[in-house]
């Protein structure tokens, strides 16, 4: 395989006005069992939709979702490997098209190729090697997510380069994401980051991030999860006063928000500087020297790339978790718990799939249910197990929501428009053997105790 870089691939507006929703009723719970509370589950009147959790059996659900897992990822092999280098050589021919076009007056080839560079380097090469799909079938190390992207600047350079410092994003999405998801600690819960939002900002904060969100927000949030991570290894505490769960915008940075975490300057100098620098200043000026025009010509196709590339990565990343149709919880969780399965199902939407030009535009983001079930495994190990998986959900009544990517993204600015909420897992049917809390939710919890008492 040769050298991933960064890139997306362009996107449309057009389905913001598509606005549904959809409810699924199930059996009624044949056996009640006693809630975290101590209390008979069967004194509590579940909704409709919810039906399905009183009569799941959720340990044999659970086992069942565990061991296709571990079937999925003993048949990985060389044609995993195989499969991620004929990916890799259609993100490098989009790079190649629109590199050597990009002197043209903007245009759509030029534009659209750029993008579709960027969001397939991130989505499909950086997301799953860096999670360790391809750990065990690439014999060179090449694509181990012990080393790729992170270290230098040299490795960010060539194996994946974006707005987020690698090292960041493995900790916010690989760790916090993955592991709490809907939980009000995963630092990617919609509902929770929109709900300040008032007035206007409610309706036109949703529009506007999804041109510039990888930047104004995914680069300082993540670097902020890494920060608080090394700060807590070290045994330092937080700033007082300060929340850990709160998103953290690049705005935020100049209001002052990540003062005692990290300065404006920092973020600039080691995140989104170098990447704003080389890419949009650097990369195209040798044109220069040939003629000043061409250089203009590709700054503005680099640029307008980088916004339909953020356009393109909001309506398959962020529509992934939410909608009026899937779940939030209010406990942790074991990882790999049945619990954990369960929770990675109903809290995910997938999007068509099959085939691979499909698969790619999508950024392989379409198999998001199997992804969270399993993190570590390849994108063909997904396709290959989600109709399985799907069975299982089927077999069990537990919800599987896949939809148009256009009718997830009209459910995510609903919620983003605060029009709708998602649904709240009740704690009366929690598993306790799989409850756990996090350690530095803990911490938090105590301090602001402390705080109040204060």
């Amino acid at each position: 395989c040769s050298r991933p870089t960064a890139g997306f691939a362009a996107a449309s507006l057009a389905a913001l006005a598509v606005l549904c929703c959809r409810s699924a009723g199930r059996r009624p719970r044949r056996t009640a069992r006693p809630s975290r509370g101590g209390e008979d589950a069967s004194r509590f009147r579940l909704a409709e939709h919810d039906q399905w959790i009183a009569a799941l059996d959720l340990p044999a659900f659970g086992k069942e979702v565990h061991d296709l897992g571990q079937q999925l990822k003993a048949e990985q092999g060389e044609r995993d490997q195989e499969h991620l280098c004929k990916m890799i050589t259609w993100s490098q021919t989009c790079a190649f098209v629109g590199l050597a076009t990009m002197w043209l007056a903007p245009n759509a080839v030029t534009i659209i190729a750029l993008s579709l560079w960027t969001h397939s380097a991130w989505t499909m090469i950086g997301h799953h090697v860096c999670h360790g799909g391809y750990n065990r079938t690439d014999p060179s190390g090449r694509y181990s997510s012990r080393g790729f992207a992170i270290g230098s600047l040299a490795r960010r350079v060539t194996d994946w380069f974006d707005w987020m410092l690698p090292e960041a994003w493995n900790v916010e999405h690989n760790q916090l994401h993955h592991y709490r998801l809907g939980e009000n600690s995963d630092p990617d819960l919609v509902e929770r980051n929109v709900a300040n939002w008032t007035g206007w900002e409610r309706f036109l904060n949703p529009i506007l991030y999804m041109c510039m969100w990888k930047w104004a927000y995914y680069a300082p949030n993540t670097y902020k999860e890494l920060k608080i991570a090394e700060m807590r290894r070290k045994g330092k505490s937080l700033p007082e006063g300060f929340d850990p769960q709160a998103p953290m915008t690049l705005f935020d940075c100049f209001d002052g928000k990540a003062e005692g975490i990290f300065s404006v300057h920092e973020l600039f100098v080691r995140v989104i500087g170098p990447y704003f620098l080389c890419r949009f200043l650097l990369m195209p000026l040798p044109l220069a020297f040939i003629n000043p025009a061409f250089y203009t010509n590709a700054v503005i196709s680099l640029l307008l790339s980088d916004i339909v590339s953020n356009i393109h990565g909001f309506i398959v990343i962020v529509t992934n978790h939410a909608g009026d149709d899937l779940y939030r919880f209010e406990r942790g969780c074991k990882p790999k718990s049945p619990t954990f399965y369960l929770r990675a199902i109903t809290s995910s939407a997938n999007f068509n799939t099959g085939g691979d030009a499909n698969d790619f535009m999508h950024g392989w983001l379409n198999y998001q249910i199997e992804h969270h079930c399993w993190p570590e495994l390849s994108m063909l190990a997904y396709r290959k197990g989600q109709p399985k998986l799907k069975a299982i959900c089927a077999k069990y009544g537990v919800p599987y929501v896949q939809e148009d990517v256009f009718t997830r993204l009209a459910k995510t600015m609903s919620i983003g428009w605060q029009f709708s909420t998602m649904r709240k897992y009740p704690l009366a049917y929690e598993r306790s053997e799989d409850e756990m809390i996090w350690s530095e939710e803990k911490a938090l919890n105590e301090r602001l105790e402390r705080e109040t008492i204060r």
